[in-house]
């Protein structure tokens, strides 16, 4: 038999033991006999598998609140439909396996071996759950994965990748406790492997949005991932953020420990593990902001893209004509296929806030909107015909008011619009303006010719000079008169009298 050197075979037994110890509570729990109300057999060991996954989950959720009858609602919800047991039932199991993994009495759990490394009987202290809060109010203990629970959760799988940032950050938390500053940074390196290993995975998964979207289903299914990968990059950025403040205070720590000290090594650590992990923060800040871009703007390319396909696809004669012509379908079924190629309905229907809605003016066959106030010159040419216009009427409606006045030298604006009516003028009584310049003589009340050269003229503009001008040197008087007149069914204006400033308004 050829020399084998035996120191180097049994050298760490009690490392491999400690390993092998981790499992102690597990088959503990396999041991354990106990049936469901149907007298079916409880693998209890499972449900402490299952117990720990659970304590594993509340801690990258960062839930600190987490005790026996949260575990028995969560066992409920996984092995409801194959165990049969009540709420109480299952509270009593999440007991046994809480007592299991942490004894009653408060001490670790101890497993004894010989330890062939150095011939003498040894003793493993492990710790599985601790207890991490107590609330006074409803007397509830709640509890959290100890060391050894995440040493025992990591070697019964190789975990999944998208946990794996999250499972270097809590172990490189529990390194910074302990003041294991290389491994910390050796755990730094592999947070940074992750992330380009994650900055991968996001490329991919663009391009595949890209390609694989090819339904509703898919669509989903793509919405559904990215929902969990910003959910998860979030949980690990926040993190990020609480281990940038655990170690600013470690390395004043350190800083104020070191200044006594010759040894300067550890100082130099922690700073090049703060530097370290900003840049593996920062390249986790770039994959953030990117899972939001895809989530949002390439989600929504995707969906547009399904859209557009599917109206590309669409055949009317194949998908709806031969569907309905081919099978022989109720009349409410038909109705449903029909109903997205139909019009919308529309029903006409009349509010009465619309009485008090904001009204537009709009001038009669013109569709423009105008203003109550009278319009001044200005540089725009549409303006300057309609002031035009306006002049020319209002410089006719004057003359023949002024004929009016002539026979007894006074008017009533009522007699007025009767011989109006049955003149070549009758068609100025449907139109805006003729009640315009009756409202205008009106406000402007008592008018005289100078009127238009300062004082008000200034504000009305020179276009009503020729209105002005057929006054000579007298004085218009307008009065309201107690009834109105309806000229139309479109307007209706008070009656007036009109009288020259040399004659009592009040009588002959």
């Amino acid at each position: 038999m050829e020399y084998v050197e035996i120191g180097q075979i049994v050298s760490g037994f009690r490392e491999r033991m400690a390993k092998l110890a981790l499992f102690d509570p597990l088959y503990e729990l396999q041991r354990k006999r106990q049936t469901d109300r149907q007298n079916k057999p409880i693998d209890l060991m499972e449900l402490g598998l299952l117990t720990l996954l659970f304590f594993f989950e509340q801690k990258l959720m960062r839930n600190h609140k987490a005790g026996v009858k949260d575990l028995a609602q969560f066992l409920w919800k996984v092995t409801g439909i194959f165990i049969d047991l009540d709420e109480a039932g299952y509270e009593d199991l999440a007991r046994q396996i809480i007592q299991t993994f942490r004894p009653t009495t408060g001490k670790k759990r101890d497993f004894a071996f010989m330890n062939w490394e150095s011939g003498q009987p040894d003793r493993i202290y492990i710790s599985i759950l601790k207890a991490n809060a107590f609330d006074l109010k409803t007397n509830t203990q709640y509890y959290t994965l100890d060391e050894d629970g995440l040493e025992l959760v990591f070697a019964t799988k190789e975990f999944y990748s998208e946990f794996q940032l999250s499972i270097h950050q809590l172990v490189l938390r529990k390194q910074l406790e302990k003041g294991e500053f290389e491994g910390a940074l050796r755990q730094i390196n592999e947070m940074r492997i992750d992330v380009e290993a994650l900055q991968e995975r996001m490329v991919k998964l663009e391009h595949e949005l890209k390609r694989n979207i090819v339904s509703e289903e898919t669509f989903g299914r793509y919405k559904e991932l990215l929902e969990d990968i910003y959910m998860r990059l979030q949980m690990e950025n926040e993190e990020f953020e609480e281990l940038r403040q655990f170690v600013k205070e470690t390395k004043d720590r350190v800083h104020a420990e070191t200044i006594r000290q010759a040894d300067q090594r550890p100082y130099e650590l922690i700073l090049r593990i703060s530097g370290e992990l900003e840049k593996v923060h920062g390249d986790h800040s770039i994959l953030f902001h990117q899972s939001m871009v895809l989530k949002s703007h390439a989600l929504s390319a995707a969906q547009e893209s399904l859209y557009y396909t599917g109206l590309d696809s669409f055949n009317f004669d194949q998908d709806i004509g031969s569907l309905l012509f081919s099978t022989p379908l109720p009349p409410e079924a038909m109705k449903g296929v029909l109903a997205p190629f139909l019009p919308v309905e529309e029903t006409k229907t009349w509010s009465l806030l619309t009485v008090w809605a904001e009204q537009n003016i709009m001038e009669d066959g013109t569709g423009e909107e105008r203003d109550d106030k009278f319009l001044e010159i200005g540089g725009d040419s549409d303006e300057l015909r309609y002031q035009t216009v306006q002049q020319k009427l209002y410089k006719l409606l004057m003359e023949q008011l002024l004929l009016t006045m002539e026979e007894s030298g006074r008017a009533e604006l009522k007699p007025f619009i009767g011989r109006l009516e049955t003149s070549e003028y009758s068609r100025l009584l449907r139109e805006r303006s003729f009640y315009d310049f009756w409202i205008y003589l009106h406000q402007r009340s008592p008018l005289r010719a100078d009127d238009s050269e300062g004082g008000q003229g200034e504000t009305q503009g020179a276009w009503l000079d020729a209105m002005y001008a057929l006054l000579g040197n007298r004085c218009l008087i307008v009065t309201e008169l107690p009834d109105s007149i309806r000229v139309n069914e479109r307007f209706t204006i008070q009656n007036m009298q009109i009288v020259w400033g040399d004659t009592d308004p009040d009588g002959a």
